[in-house]
């Protein structure tokens, strides 16, 4: 049971979290954007594991825990994280497929410099 648990969980969201970011940003942007990535990722984290706590609180007063306000029950809670799951497995099929295409080609960042004049001695300049 635990190797199914980290085998799936370590499937799907292990690779749509580090691998796919890597192939889909930019290169001239990839560190900047898989940092923002991985830092809304965190957000999400977050709000999720306290939304949780509150909403998972029973819808009668008497039943809270300390301090919470009543929420939407703990079977609620669990449907509403299941659908929510859901939409994210759907997201995940709009992410673009690389192909075997490189990053330059598959953002077209490069289109413009075809159109400058090679060099007099044949070399290339870095950009």
């Amino acid at each position: 049971m635990y190797a199914l648990t980290f085998f799936f969980a370590n499937f799907g969201p292990n690779s749509t979290t580090f691998v796919v970011p890597a192939e889909i940003f930019p290169a001239r942007l990839r560190s900047t954007c898989h940092g923002i990535s991985a830092a809304a990722g965190k957000a999400g984290a977050i709000v999720g594991a306290f939304g949780f706590l509150y909403a998972a609180q029973s819808q009668d007063r008497t039943k809270t825990d300390a301090g919470y306000p009543p929420g939407i029950g703990v079977k609620n809670s669990l449907i509403m994280l299941g659908c929510i799951n859901f939409a994210g497995a759907l997201m995940t099929f709009l992410v673009p497929e690389s192909n075997g295409k490189s990053l330059e080609e598959m953002s077209g960042e490069n289109e413009d410099d075809e159109t400058m004049p090679p060099s007099s001695d044949g070399r290339t300049v870095p950009v």
